[in-house]
């Protein structure tokens, strides 16, 4: 068989279309590739925004014929177009390669200006496709008409694992949706709606979502971040996480839980054995948020292994009894703080910590220095999701110190 990269070549002259240099480069790595790993599965990375190559965006006709070339490449398992612009002509055909290539179980399109119509046709070609695991939709604006048919898709499929529709500007008729869906729906492990367009401060999608956690039994992953959640949505969930028993994962980062609502998450945690990462970052606990949640992980939980509480008004006082927990509790191994305000006390209580080794480098985004005979501490670039929105130009892009959210509770390919 020809090389990918002059399959390419031969079908743009074919069709009379001009070639995009960007595609042509990655087709040709892609081709050194298989020849030096003639076994196993290969992702196709096509993103726009690769900073290290010349990029020419790919737009709807350019993944026609990307898709072309890829009809029948058994190899292919993954395809990841991130930050291009193929927009609602490249859903149409993504539609039928989900159709038509049997092999393909990671799906990337994030941020490619795709709209209602092409959300649909994506959706509605998922409700034949048996293979596709994980799909990331993230910054598409298919708002509520797109997230409806999604919802009513996941009624049909049985084989996806993972669905990310992040920032897609979804209403909340389909926040209701998909959480009445998932109390049916077995195969999803892993669903990501942040940022609903939501209206009025009633917190229906909070309910509704804890509605759906006292009845699925199978969700690992939940990420609702930006849901406007307070303290009355976060007792909500938390009365939900009392029946529970599959969710590792929560995010509820970015919402307006304060310290009242640390109350119920913490006399949750006295009881579930299964909750692993907890999100709290852009929140306002404060002091006394820290300590309700330092009593319990001291004295009770010991099976949440990271915490993050960056940016959430908490002082030396707070600061210290969670790392006074650290000490006591050996199983949370992964806590981030930045963004609080930090004082002497708070910035030798973990400094302490990681000489001692309780606390290692790579599981906290603080690293101590010492000037003039006093500690600091200075932010490091780890977290439990860094690399939701983009990679490193270098380096690794899924290392375990930057997207430890997803390393300690793997769900779906990547993120």
């Amino acid at each position: 068989m020809d090389a990918l990269q002059e399959q390419y070549s031969q079908l743009c002259s074919e069709n009379v279309r001009k070639t995009n240099p960007y595609i042509l480069h990655i087709l040709q790595k892609l081709d050194e590739e298989i020849k030096k790993r003639p076994e196993g599965g290969i992702t196709l990375n096509v993103a726009g925004n690769n900073h290290l190559v010349p990029v020419q965006k790919v737009t709807g006709e350019d993944f026609w014929l990307l898709t072309k070339v890829l009809k029948n490449q058994l190899r292919i398992h993954g395809l990841d177009v991130r930050y291009n612009s193929i927009s609602d002509v490249g859903a149409y055909y993504a539609s039928k390669l989900l159709q038509k290539q049997p092999n393909i179980t990671y799906l990337n399109l994030m941020f490619n200006d795709i709209g209602p119509e092409g959300g649909e046709l994506i959706a509605k070609a998922l409700h034949k496709n048996k293979t596709l695991k994980y799909l990331r939709m993230t910054g598409n604006k298919i708002e509520n008409t797109g997230g409806m048919v999604f919802a009513a898709m996941l009624q049909i499929n049985a084989s996806l694992e993972k669905l990310d529709l992040g920032d897609c500007d979804l209403g909340l008729q389909s926040v209701i949706a998909f959480s009445t869906v998932l109390t049916q729906n077995q195969a999803i492990k892993g669903i990501n709606l942040n940022r609903p367009i939501l209206y009025g401060e009633q917190e229906e999608s909070t309910v509704h979502m804890g509605h759906m956690l006292k009845e699925n039994h199978s969700l690992v992953e939940l990420h609702m971040c930006k849901h406007g959640i307070k303290n009355f949505g976060m007792q909500q969930l938390c009365n939900a996480l009392f029946l529970n028993s599959s969710l590792r994962y929560l995010d509820v980062s970015c919402n307006k839980i304060t310290r009242d609502g640390m109350v119920y998450l913490a006399d949750v945690l006295k009881s579930n054995t299964t909750l692993e990462v907890i999100d709290l970052s852009f929140n306002r606990i404060e002091n006394a948020g820290a300590k309700y949640l330092s009593e319990t992980l001291t004295s009770h939980n010991r099976s949440l292994k990271a915490l993050s509480v960056v940016s959430n008004k908490i002082e030396g006082e707070g600061l210290v009894a969670l790392s006074q927990s650290m000490k006591t509790n050996l199983i949370l191994s992964h806590i981030y703080i930045w963004g609080n305000k930090f004082d002497d006390a708070t910035c030798v209580a973990y400094s302490d910590l990681m000489k001692s080794g309780r606390l290692k480098p790579d599981n906290t985004d603080v690293e101590p220095y010492v000037v003039d005979g006093h500690v600091y501490l200075a932010e490091v670039s780890n977290g439990l999701k860094r690399h939701y929105y983009w990679t490193p130009t270098y380096g690794e892009a899924y290392d375990h110190a930057s997207t430890a959210g997803f390393a300690l509770v793997p769900v779906g390919q990547h993120l």
